[in-house]
């Protein structure tokens, strides 16, 4: 078994140390591998677990129909409060567990449910943290991916249109949906492209204060109360940070922008 990272809290510890005396009891499971912040031993209190199950590839259909029974006998220590599946991430092979420690503290576990083969498809590099034979290790060993990176022309393309949406939004009193699409230009344009502009993973807007700190404070410009005029002065903040993002190599749609700029200026004006 692998050595645990020096920033596991003692309560991450406790789970995994009872987790993996009831794993290696299961004959279905080839291995065990953590990836996010367990694999960069960057954890902190607030760190969930992301474990990667390997599994006999004869045995994955049954253990995909018996995670959540498995999960809640996992360890005699922590009680499984509640459990879901991951089809709302695209991850169907994923369950998403609540636990609770005797001294009441919480933890958030995701187990990934992958034939031993499969765990080769990845996007990150987990640690190897106990295996039966070296299957899983050799998957690992393969070239892994690498997160999707943003695309400038797809962006540019429709950037415009949602800033339109957004204004329109405000303009017809909808500030909720406003709202929300602030937050989704930050997760899907203006996280992305500041993170791989400087080399980290473009995964949204995860850890970015910590990554980006200087970035961070110029993002909280996007950020709006519930009301029609704050939500437009952080629309045209969105456009501002954008456009300073932008690479120069798209083909700049100059009339979209201008239209779409314009329009914000007309909603800014009519709900002042």
């Amino acid at each position: 078994m692998a050595s645990f990272p020096s920033s596991l809290p003692n309560s991450h510890r406790a789970f995994l140390n009872a987790a993996l005396a009831t794993i290696t009891e299961d004959n279905r499971i080839v291995g065990v591998a953590l990836a996010g912040s367990f694999a960069t031993n960057t954890l902190d209190q607030f760190s969930d677990l992301d474990m990667v199950i390997a599994v006999e590839p004869t045995a994955h259909g049954q253990m995909m129909a018996e995670r959540a029974e498995w999960a809640a006998k996992l360890s005699a220590e922590h009680q499984l409060l509640t459990c879901l599946t991951g089809e709302h991430v695209g991850e169907p092979r994923l369950l998403i567990g609540l636990y609770q420690a005797d001294d009441g503290g919480l933890l958030h576990i995701d187990f990934k449910f992958v034939a031993v083969a499969d765990a080769a498809q990845r996007v990150d590099q987990p640690q190897l943290l106990w295996a039966r034979d070296s299957r899983l290790a050799d998957a690992l060993a393969t070239p892994c991916g690498g997160y999707p990176q943003p695309q400038g022309q797809w962006l540019e393309d429709r950037f415009w249109v949602w800033l339109h949406y957004a204004a329109g939004k405000v303009g017809r009193g909808e500030l909720f949906e406003a709202l929300d699409f602030l937050s989704f230009l930050r997760q899907q344009v203006l996280g992305p492209l500041a993170l791989a502009q400087a080399g980290h993973p473009p995964s949204g807007v995860r850890k970015l204060e910590q990554l980006l700190p200087e970035y961070a404070l110029q993002l909280q410009q996007t950020v709006a109360g519930y009301q029609a005029a704050d939500l437009c002065r952080a629309i045209k903040a969105s456009a501002s940070l954008y456009l300073a993002l932008r690479s120069a190599q798209v083909q700049v749609r100059d009339r979209a922008q201008q239209a779409a700029l314009t329009y914000l200026t007309q909603i800014t004006t009519a709900v002042a």
